[in-house]
């Protein structure tokens, strides 16, 4: 029998990293945690609030500490594929013709996709390969794209003049969905004591690319007990059409998470016992991390949104009693 790892150093650098964030993002530290958590998890994060609630403070501060090449790409109506992939120009040199790939934002460790659904539904495509593959293909040529790679995409919720819905498929490489709340009373007044009197911080790095790859590869380690794979198993069958289903939720849904949310429940329950300082994950954190799993992996049907059945109710009602 081999000795478990030891997971102290682990442990010390997340912890430290945390700090870090929690200096510089101020009042969000579980939009830190399940940001953080996802990519721990190899994954990527939709973050969705309202503006002024500091979503792309927190990729760039992210960015900063983690130690990774962070690149922006602020969506628009008329972005095109090829302003956020590359693009392939003609070059003449010595008499001769061919073509040169010039690389675009995509080819970063840390990409900041700003209000993604103001993107075309062509654009919002692009990301699709690079999000799933790690690769992209330009003119019938694959592209391998930095390693980590990891999309941190904004999103506003209340603003529907020139934006796009994200289809499910794209809904569907996101991880973990966070929602950014308002603040409370404390901490604005915290933020305006900080922000407001001309002295500002710069955070520093804590990590570096390979020691992030440690980290996540330790998260995949990690041994899962059947409790906790039982209690993914039993939301997703209360979740969907067939004999084990909540009726109060499945009927209430035009589509239900398939299995890219059972994985993302497995490996970010993981990740968050890391970042919690533990070894196991447990049913615990199958229930914490429910919300940002499966939020944006759920449509409630019209019957739902006429007997004001909405999405967080029916999470609610997979989660009880696991």
């Amino acid at each position: 029998m081999t000795d478990s790892p030891d997971l102290s150093p682990a442990h010390r650098d997340l912890a430290a990293v945390r700090d870090e964030l929690g200096r510089h993002v101020l009042g969000q530290r579980a939009v830190i945690d399940e940001t953080l958590t996802g990519m721990l998890a190899r994954g990527h994060v939709l973050l969705v609030g309202v503006p002024g609630l500091a979503k792309t403070r927190l990729v760039d501060t992210m960015g900063t500490v983690l130690g990774l090449e962070t690149k922006r790409v602020q969506c628009t109506p008329d972005l095109m594929p090829g302003d956020v992939l590359g693009t392939e120009v003609l070059d003449e040199q010595d008499g001769k013709r061919s073509f040169r790939f010039i690389k675009g934002p995509v080819f970063a460790q840390l990409l900041m996709v700003d209000e993604i659904n103001r993107a075309s539904p062509r654009t919002q495509s692009a990301f699709l390969q690079a999000m799933q593959e790690h690769k992209i293909t330009v003119a019938g040529a694959d592209h391998i794209l930095p390693t980590p790679f990891h999309v941190l995409a904004t999103q506003n919720p209340i603003e529907q003049d020139g934006t796009y819905p994200l289809p499910e498929a794209q809904l569907d490489r996101f991880l973990l969905q966070v929602d950014i709340t308002f603040p409370d009373a404390a901490t604005e007044r915290e933020i305006l004591r900080a922000t407001t009197t001309g002295t500002r911080t710069t955070p520093t790095a804590v990590l570096n690319p390979k020691r992030l790859q440690e980290l996540q590869d330790t998260v995949e380690q990690l041994p899962i007990g059947e409790s906790v794979v039982n209690a993914i198993l039993t939301i997703m069958k209360r979740a969907r059409p067939g004999p084990d289903a909540l009726k109060n939720v499945a009927d209430y849904l035009e589509w239900a998470p398939g299995v890219r949310a059972s994985q993302a429940l497995s490996l970010a329950s993981r990740a968050r016992a890391l970042l919690d300082g533990r070894a196991t994950p447990s049913v615990d954190d199958v229930i914490a991390l429910a919300p940002a799993v499966l939020r944006h992996r759920m449509r409630p049907n019209y019957r739902a949104s006429a007997e004001g059945r909405t999405v967080a109710m029916m999470i609610g009602d997979l989660t009880a009693s696991l």
